[in-house]
């Protein structure tokens, strides 16, 4: 079995999700079920395949990250030091062409949140980031095209 990099934070974070599905969405779906069920006819209750429905999604969930945290190798990235890239780091990126300054944490596929500006290892812009050191230069295929970034500083605070 593959083993999953991962942050501390992002370990807990999907401990406490996982948590939570079988604590507490369990429940209220079972809920939903037995309400739906006293409605009388199942084959053309809406409720019931509706409950269903959610109930097989968070099962899958449930399944799914005991799956990823039984495989999951947490790297304490404090620990870690230099300035080249590598899995954890906090990257500040310039962009060449605008000057649009940019920060990204390097994390594993099942952290990514570009919202959170975290990015994937796999991501077009994590693969290209990792192995560089402050000052390089890095072009990055993106789907809108090619972006040069220079890079700022390599943080693993």
């Amino acid at each position: 079995m593959e083993k999953v990099p991962m942050t501390p934070q992002g370990h807990q974070r999907l401990e406490e999700e996982l948590k939570h599905r079988k604590s507490v969405e369990r429940l209220e779906i079972i809920k939903a079920i037995a309400e739906a069920r006293e409605h009388g006819d199942l084959s053309e209750n809406a409720e019931y395949h509706a409950a269903r429905e959610r109930q097989s999604f968070c099962e899958g969930r449930i399944a799914e990250l005991e799956d990823v945290l039984s495989r999951s190798e947490v790297i304490d990235v404090p620990s870690l030091a230099g300035s080249v890239v590598k899995f954890g780091a906090t990257v500040e990126l310039v962009d060449e062409n605008t000057d649009e300054e940019t920060t990204y944490q390097i994390v594993g596929p099942i952290e990514a949140d570009i919202n959170a500006g975290r990015i994937s290892t796999t991501s077009p812009i994590g693969r290209s980031l990792i192995g560089k050191s402050v000052g390089d230069s890095v072009e990055v295929i993106v789907p809108g095209g090619t972006k040069s970034y220079e890079i700022l500083k390599v943080d693993f605070a």
